[in-house]
């Protein structure tokens, strides 16, 4: 019986831990990529499964993402002033980067669709809420599917510019983008989530010496 109740105790205060409010720390993730056409799926195959890294701390993220196909990209935004900067570096492009406004236009905002719903479901012990997401995009339907929490400070590079309808950082979320025929399939789930120290180095917006401004980088 004392097992018993010990056992019961751990799993309830991890499950306490886990809703509490966190404004600085770091946010592991998966990304996972799939298509109806098989070139496209062959490519996306040859990726494999991408784990990003989200720092967070005093409304500011930096997201880091890397595979030896994709190279290496870096989002980082601050909520306060509403900037942000994404770094490329790939052997295609070169070292890039694109200086941009989350905060989105009323033009943008035209094309997309939020709907919250009632739905819920728990991703590290929290309790998540389902946004439906439906967009057009460079002449792309995008359909998703998103969790997400209030209990996390941090900016999502895929949810920033959705406007003042999104609440809460994504910990779950698929999303369909249908183009010229086929469709593209994507998930990101979150693997874990830890409360600790970062540095202000991470947040720096200046651009790093070797990378060259361009207006679009390619895939955004």
């Amino acid at each position: 019986m004392r097992k018993i109740l010990f056992i019961t105790m751990c799993i309830l205060s991890v499950s306490m831990y886990a809703q509490k409010q966190i404004d600085e720390g770091v946010i592991i993730s998966k990304q996972t990529m799939s298509s109806d056409n098989p070139q496209m799926n062959a490519q996306l195959a040859m990726l494999g499964e991408m784990i990003s890294t989200t720092y967070f701390k005093n409304d500011k993220s930096r997201s880091e993402t890397s595979s030896p196909m994709a190279g290496t990209t870096v989002f980082i935004a601050d909520n306060a002033s509403k900037k942000a900067m994404v770094l490329m570096d790939n052997a295609m492009i070169g070292k890039k980067y694109m200086e941009s406004d989350i905060q989105p236009s009323e033009e943008d905002l035209k094309n997309v669709t939020i709907e919250k719903t009632n739905e819920k479901k728990t991703v590290l012990g929290y309790e998540c809420t389902k946004y439906n997401v439906t967009m057009k995009k460079d002449g792309a339907d995008v359909k998703m599917a998103i969790y997400t929490t209030d209990k996390l400070k941090a900016i999502s590079q895929q949810t920033a510019a959705l406007g003042k309808d999104f609440k809460g950082f994504p910990l779950y979320m698929t999303a369909a983008v249908a183009q010229q025929g086929m469709t593209l399939n994507m998930t990101i789930e979150v693997t874990e989530i830890k409360a600790e120290k970062v540095s202000d180095d991470k947040f720096n917006l200046t651009p790093p010496e070797g990378y060259s401004k361009v207006d679009n980088l390619p895939g955004m």
